[in-house]
């Protein structure tokens, strides 16, 4: 689906197509009948760890207390992070790894082990609610072996938790919206063909035949950001009159968040599946990012996070245009901004706490508080794409032996990368490993930015707008 199709979602369309919304909305009423809600409307909490400053599991669960979350999400079984929450009225959700499922469905007495061992010294103490077998499975490098696997895994779960008497555990994954081939129109998306047959419908079978819900990673973020200058900010941030009319149902869209979800609705019932709950296992917006990272910033997150809640928590529930008046279980993402995770900036930065949990901005987990109760934030400056050039450069700090693994890791794969590092080149002098090391990310970078490389290195570097060259020496860097 090209940019320039999907930028058509926030064109204001006035539909003349009311027939075709009232058989649509007449064909699902059973439909909303049928599906009920076991949860509370409180909203949940992702608690991610994969931070080098974050406070211990004790602190940071008194953190989710002090936010009055009502469900909190792992990304694992922490053993005491479970030991914890069974002092707590949380809910609770744990998370098979990734590298684990293809051992889980092959046996079932390893299925049982993981249960005996991640579940029942628990619970019901530990008000565990949901058991999510992988995170966007269709992510990883080994996709293909763990995608035939998933659902065995989930099965042989169930089993062992049938076996010991639990019935109100459920069983699900957590999947992006990478599984759509197509999602505009919302009554137009399908799940993409290589993974309808092998995942999808085995999926659609399970959670069907086990009361469960499709889980959904939800980031309108990325979705905004493709093409910020031609959608809609408030529109992505559920602010604004923009709306958006199906054309093939007559469904009037105000937010992309209720746009996505849909997609995923419309999506299962082609597959023959249109009664099955969905849930929103990661929502959120980045508080910060990289240079080129437009509209992540502190104001848009507290926009989205407080909107989201004031939506999700709404009574009677609000539902999507496919589904009005139905509750969606929903986790923001995330608890802390988690500093040691790979890729952009904004992968590292959507926290709504400091490690000291003090707020990165005011937020409601209840809903109660109006939007105008909250004190005003900074206005952005980074709305609009940067236009200009942008080097990337060491961060602050990096000791010397750091520096000489990023000096190798630009240097190693091309040739040309530190060609002008050489002995009598431009760009030899000063010789010192921060000057050498920072000519190279910014030209490793510069060269590979095209195949997805980030100005990263594993955390050692970071972008930047002030030309670290000189007059002899002309550091490459990339044009926005």
């Amino acid at each position: 689906m090209s940019l320039l199709v999907f930028s058509l979602f926030t064109i204001l369309v006035f539909s003349s197509s009311c027939c075709s919304a009232t058989r649509f909305q007449h064909q699902h009423r059973y439909m909303q009948k049928k599906i009920t809600l076991d949860l509370p409307s409180k909203i949940g909490i992702n608690y991610g760890r994969r931070g080098n400053n974050l406070p211990s599991p004790y602190q940071s669960i008194n953190f989710i207390k002090s936010i009055k979350a009502g469900h909190v999400k792992l990304y694992d079984a922490d053993p005491e992070s479970l030991t914890l929450l069974s002092q707590t009225n949380l809910y609770v959700t744990i998370t098979v790894p990734n590298h684990l499922i293809t051992s889980l469905s092959t046996n079932q007495t390893t299925a049982e082990d993981w249960v005996q061992t991640n579940i029942i010294p628990y619970y019901p103490q530990t008000h565990i609610r949901f058991v999510l077998v992988g995170n966007e499975i269709l992510s990883v490098e080994e996709r293909r072996n763990i995608t035939a696997n998933v659902v065995p895994a989930m099965r042989k779960i169930v089993t062992s938790l049938r076996a010991h008497g639990i019935h109100n555990i459920k069983v699900g994954t957590a999947l992006d919206m990478d599984s759509l081939r197509s999602s505009f129109p919302p009554s137009n998306s399908t799940f993409r063909e290589d993974i309808a047959e092998p995942l999808m419908l085995p999926l659609l079978k399970f959670l069907n035949g086990t009361n469960s819900y499709f889980f959904i990673n939800l980031q309108p973020y990325f979705r905004w950001s493709r093409n910020p200058m031609n959608t809609s900010l408030d529109y992505a941030l559920f602010q604004g009159n923009s709306t958006y009319t199906d054309p093939q149902t007559g469904l009037v869209y105000r937010n992309l968040l209720d746009q996505m979800l849909d997609s995923v609705i419309f999506a299962m019932t082609k597959l023959g599946y249109p009664h099955i709950r969905i849930a929103i296992s990661e929502t959120g917006w980045p508080n910060s990012g990289d240079i080129d990272e437009t509209g992540a910033n502190v104001l848009n997150a507290a926009t989205y996070n407080r909107n989201l809640i004031k939506k999700m928590t709404a009574i009677p529930p609000i539902g999507t245009p496919a589904r009005p008046g139905l509750a969606i279980p929903t986790f923001v993402f995330s608890l802390f901004d988690e500093d040691q995770k790979s890729g952009s900036g904004t992968q590292r930065h959507y926290g709504i706490l400091h490690p000291d949990g003090t707020p990165i901005y005011d937020i409601d987990f209840t809903g109660e508080k109006p939007l105008t109760g909250f004190n005003p934030l900074p206005k952005p400056t980074n709305n609009v794409p940067y236009k200009g050039i942008v080097w990337c450069v060491p961060v602050v700090g990096a000791s010397e032996a750091q520096l000489e693994e990023a000096l190798r890791m630009a240097c190693g794969r091309s040739n040309t990368t530190c060609a002008a590092l050489a002995p009598g080149r431009e760009c030899y002098e000063p010789v010192s490993v921060y000057w050498h090391a920072s000519y190279a990310v910014s030209s490793y970078w510069a060269e590979f930015r095209t195949e997805n490389v980030r100005c990263y290195f594993n955390g050692l570097a970071r972008m930047t707008t002030v030309n670290p060259g000189n007059d002899r020496c002309k550091f490459p860097g990339v044009t926005l």
